[in-house]
């Protein structure tokens, strides 16, 4: 394979050249920053949308998006640099390089829901509203943003050769991103690897998620559901993706995978809250 080509072998799609970037006036763009601004852009419309369909006023979610895109980016970065913080302590100038990925959801999505809350607070509006008219839009975002990955040869999965397995030339990808599995099954005397696109399996999980939040909007008991609905089903697929990774951020110390343990944490959160919330719905209220 050429450095620039990927290939869906068993599906018959072979792309050749794939470029990384383009250049404008000798600006060069990455496709991994144009996608996510187009997931941005594409989130923030989806919301406003919302907004205007239940009788909000669609401007108060441009103007929180203004806040909540600085500090997700920003948080996203961190969260990142905290949990392969071995790959950047040499090279503390890398930590600014986004132009080559290393922007973790998980940190994008924490900061938002702080920022949400905190905007929410000094505009007096209701949080879990705000968050229920926000949540399509947010996932819908995170469909899109994972092709930034699949540009940037990044997020794969360990070795596979069954119907959707993509071959990516070695020289393309990161190092560390190759595993001994994926090591030990490249063929002899090629140069590409077989693995999971797992970038593909979470941007499909993602827009499922987003089908079942609109349709269930207008279904939902209280505010606050679709936040939970995101949780849960965001977190169940991100659990059972984040096992197939080879990048995989670790907890300190350890081999846990940080991703999969909050994964399961809004799982379990998002299940436990919802019994919580329909118990207390269900219970009549106290005589006065």
């Amino acid at each position: 394979m050429n450095v620039g080509d990927i290939a869906f072998p068993n599906l018959g799609i072979y792309l050749k050249d794939v470029p990384k970037s383009f250049s404008i006036f000798g600006f060069n763009i990455a496709f991994y920053g144009l996608l996510i601004g187009m997931g941005v852009l594409a989130g923030i419309m989806m919301a406003a949308h919302v907004a205007k369909v239940t009788g909000q006023n669609p401007d108060d979610y441009w103007d929180f998006a203004i806040y909540a895109v600085v500090f997700s980016i920003i948080g996203a970065r961190i969260y990142y640099v905290v949990f392969a913080w071995d790959f950047y302590k040499d090279d503390l100038m890398g930590i600014f390089r986004l132009r080559n990925g290393g922007l973790a959801i998980y940190g994008g999505v924490i900061a938002a829901f702080i920022t949400l809350f905190i905007y929410c607070r000094i505009k007096k509006k209701n949080p879990l509203l705000v968050g229920d008219t926000c949540m399509p839009g947010l996932i819908l975002g995170q469909a899109i943003g994972r092709w930034g990955n699949f540009m940037n040869r990044e997020v794969f999965g360990e070795y596979y050769d069954g119907l959707f397995s993509m071959q990516l030339p070695v020289d393309a990808v990161r190092a560390r991103d190759i595993s001994d599995n994926i090591a030990a099954h490249i063929p002899e005397g090629a140069n590409y690897i077989n693995v999971h696109p797992t970038f593909l399996y979470e941007s499909v999980w993602n827009l499922l998620i987003f089908g079942l939040l609109l349709v269930y909007r207008k279904h939902k008991k209280f505010n606050g559901e679709l936040c939970l609905l995101y949780f849960g089903g965001y977190g169940l697929g991100r659990f059972v993706i984040e096992g197939i990774r080879t990048d995989t951020l670790f907890l300190p110390g350890t081999t846990i995978p940080v991703s999969q343990v909050l994964a399961l944490v809004m799982v379990i959160f998002s299940v436990g809250a919802d019994i919580l919330v329909r118990v207390r719905m269900g219970k009549p209220s106290p005589r006065t």
